[in-house]
């Protein structure tokens, strides 16, 4: 059983920051004051008309843009214990979720952040590995049924895919929540404002529109903060989240100008909090492509409730739907 949520206020262990991830792998996550993709058409149908030849969508026939890559990147906590259906694991759990699509043909970049506590089918394993069966629960736990390397992404690549219906996912990229420090040290202190109140009442007392100096001693707190006992608290340390990639990444971007080794420097010391089955050349080929294109970023549509132990995030099938099919498929 779960446990039920804490009366306290506390800087939660249930949390990963999706900038380590992006920002220290390459400067393609980073870039995110970027277009927002406009939904168009009503939803008109589902999986169901999925058929060989494409999708049959608001009376018009789509195939999928065989031109994309696909690749999930994750943001890993393993400070705690993470409560499963079939009790704890030391696995850890994805508290930061992105998929980044990019077009081989036209060289764009589409960067989708998936909420961490997205409510869709994830399938259980026990102890020895046998599957207990699919249920609704949050795509965050999947990665803690696995082995907490290459076979909780794997879970967790199929649960992302299962949730933007089937896309095929080709690569995988994990970082733990333990590599902050890293990111911290390479860019001294930075100057952000807070996107939303959420931090008020911490010891950082700042509100929206509040500047803050980010450095080593209050880094953490910033993107890793989230009262639990507020509803929609994941949302709004996402934002935060946010802020800091594009100021840590600004400020890194002009130190790798002068110094061009400093990026390779970074990935070489990140290594050890990485698990990933991609290999340079295609972490070189996104960071060109970030640098000659803007990135187009979309958040998976829905509502945030208050469940009855954690948040639950529920989707806008319809509007999710139709940003898949402008984002991943074409015309016939």
């Amino acid at each position: 059983m779960r446990r039920k949520k804490r009366q306290d206020r506390t800087f939660p262990v249930f949390t990963a920051c999706a900038c380590i991830l992006a920002a220290v792998l390459f400067g393609v996550i980073l870039l995110w004051p970027q277009e927002d993709t406009q939904t168009a058409a009503p939803y008109e149908g589902g999986a169901e008309d999925r058929e060989e030849d494409g999708v049959l969508w608001n009376g018009r026939r789509y195939v999928y843009n065989d031109h994309l890559s696909n690749y999930l990147f994750l943001g890993i906590d393993r400070r705690e214990a993470t409560e499963t259906q079939v009790g704890q694991t030391d696995a850890g759990q994805a508290d930061a979720l992105f998929l980044l699509s990019r077009d081989r043909v036209t060289e764009e970049l589409t960067l989708i952040s998936i909420p961490r506590d997205t409510m869709t089918p994830v399938e259980a394993y026990g102890p020895d590995g046998e599957s207990l069966g699919v249920s609704e629960d949050h795509i965050s736990l999947s990665y803690g049924y696995g082995d907490g390397a290459h076979e909780s992404c794997r879970l967790t690549r199929e649960a992302v895919s299962t949730l933007l219906y089937g896309l095929p996912i080709q690569d995988y990229c994990a970082i733990s929540l333990d590599a902050l420090p890293l990111l911290a040290d390479t860019v001294g202190t930075l100057e952000v404002t807070a996107p939303n109140d959420s931090l008020a009442d911490t010891e950082l007392a700042a509100r929206e529109g509040d500047t803050i100096l980010l450095d080593e001693t209050n880094i953490e707190a910033f993107v890793r903060y989230r009262d639990i006992e507020e509803t929609g608290s994941a949302i709004e340390r996402l934002e935060r989240q946010q802020t800091f990639l594009s100021a840590w990444y600004e400020a890194f971007r002009e130190e790798a100008a002068a110094e061009p080794g400093k990026v390779t420097d970074l990935y070489e010391d990140l290594e050890p909090y990485l698990t990933t089955n991609m290999d340079s050349g295609e972490f070189a080929d996104l960071m060109e492509d970030a640098q000659k294109t803007q990135i187009r970023t979309w958040t998976v549509p829905g509502e945030n409730v208050e469940g009855d132990y954690y948040d639950e995030y529920y989707v806008d099938d319809s509007t999710l739907y139709e940003k898949i099919m402008e984002t991943f498929y074409t015309e016939a």
